[in-house]
């Protein structure tokens, strides 16, 4: 199975919106750091959705992402009913992981944060990172075009 190399996205990355909520702020007003996460996970489950493969869907066939390693940059405060939009881009290699670049912008185009990580499937009988999980993904998404994104 080929495999595109992490440096040749086709495409925009997938992208969700979200509306920054007041229960989500901290003390200071700010969206609280934890929250942040959240949405990056909403944005990876989103594209996941948006190609045809549901949480039930990896569980049935013996496998869960796994988070290995992930990063967070703030670069602008954001407050509540701050109108925002999470991108997500998988950016395959030839490994047993993965990684996940993803960016937080405001209505205007302003970077909010940067969110990279590293993941990968688990094999949720061995417990070990399955081999080539992009091409696992692609080969269970009705819509693989949009993991190559």
């Amino acid at each position: 199975m080929s495999e595109p190399t992490p440096d040749a996205p086709s495409g925009p990355p997938f992208a969700v919106p979200i509306t920054v909520r007041g229960y989500e702020t901290d003390t200071q007003g700010h969206l609280n750091q934890s929250v942040y996460l959240q949405y990056a996970e909403h944005a990876r489950w989103s594209l996941l959705k948006a190609a045809g493969i549901g949480q039930q869907d990896l569980v049935g066939h013996g496998v869960g992402p796994v988070a290995l390693e992930t990063t967070i940059r703030y670069l602008k405060e954001l407050r509540a009913g701050d109108e925002t939009v999470m991108s997500c881009r998988f950016r395959w290699g030839t490994g047993k992981t993965f990684r996940i670049e993803q960016t937080l912008t405001t209505a205007d185009g302003t970077v909010a944060a940067e969110v990279a990580a590293v993941g990968g499937l688990l094999d949720l009988t061995e417990r070990r990172l399955i081999k080539d999980p992009g091409g696992f993904l692609r080969e269970l998404a009705a819509d693989p075009g949009l993991l190559d994104r």
